[in-house]
């Protein structure tokens, strides 16, 4: 098995999803601004079989992602996958009214960060001839999220961005997929549950939770594990969810090629 990256690990998902492939026996570099919450996501990984590797990264930083790939071969060696699920939901509100710095960062951290993670990781990649690449693009990708313009905005980018990556490393054995995690109470969308503009102009969200609807991070870190760890090129620009067993879904491959599913793109 080769090196895991796994952005926005400090936390949340991402945090989950490295514990579920440390705990499978595979090497994890653990992406994400606080030195101190990968500090302790590396000392809760210390009994589990695989090794961990914290590396304080700010993914929209090219500098910053080309030291966390350096520190992750020189550790681990060569790159099988890496899962950009680093994310930002910062600008709640009408979309004129929202700060056009909040808005901005939304989109620069979750479109420009994976773009300069791929960008980093590719090379090797092409080079060993194989790889994974996991693009997180949750609420947007499918449908308008209001007073959340920016986030949508950024998943819609990275759900095109996704599939047209997926056609140009066909020919190079890489695959590329998009995965959502479903409602999950984290530190993002707990600001949609306790900010006055969440409570304002976000209540669905503290109604979903209510009704029972979220689902608890693991349910994304079991489906990574599953996309990493099984053979899904032919499947490559397609996507997943949380409700999806991975074995069934490959087994039913050449449907879902024929038929055309899966797809990120709109139907004409």
């Amino acid at each position: 098995m080769g090196a895991i990256i796994v952005t926005g690990a400090g936390r949340g998902i991402g945090k989950a999803i490295a514990m579920e492939l440390i705990g499978a026996g595979h090497d994890v570099s653990l992406a994400a601004r606080s030195e101190e919450q990968l500090a302790e996501v590396v000392r809760e990984a210390e009994r589990l079989p695989g090794r961990a590797l914290a590396c304080a990264t700010d993914v929209t930083n090219a500098e910053d992602v080309a030291s966390l790939v350096r520190q992750t071969e020189g550790a681990f060696g060569p790159i099988q996958a890496v899962v950009n699920n680093a994310g930002a939901f910062e600008a709640i509100g009408p979309t004129w009214e929202v700060d056009p710095e909040s808005y901005w960062n939304d989109l620069t951290v979750n479109l420009k960060g994976p773009y300069l993670v791929c960008r980093a990781v590719i090379p090797a990649m092409v080079a060993q001839g194989y790889g994974t690449i996991i693009n997180m693009i949750g609420g947007g990708s499918a449908g308008p999220i209001p007073y959340g313009n920016a986030y949508g905005t950024s998943k819609a980018g990275l759900t095109r961005f996704t599939e047209t990556l997926a056609h140009e490393l066909q020919p190079h054995g890489i695959t590329v997929l998009a995965t959502t995690p479903g409602l999950v109470r984290t530190t993002m969308t707990e600001l949609q549950l306790n900010s006055a503009a969440g409570k304002r102009w976000m209540s669905r969200i503290g109604d979903a939770f209510e009704e029972g609807k979220d689902r608890p991070p693991t349910d994304a870190a079991r489906l990574v594990r599953g996309l990493i760890e099984g053979d899904f090129f032919q499947l490559s620009g397609r996507r997943f969810t949380p409700d999806d067993i991975p074995e069934q879904v490959a087994s039913d491959a050449n449907r879902i090629v024929a038929e055309d599913l899966r797809t990120l793109r709109f139907r004409e």
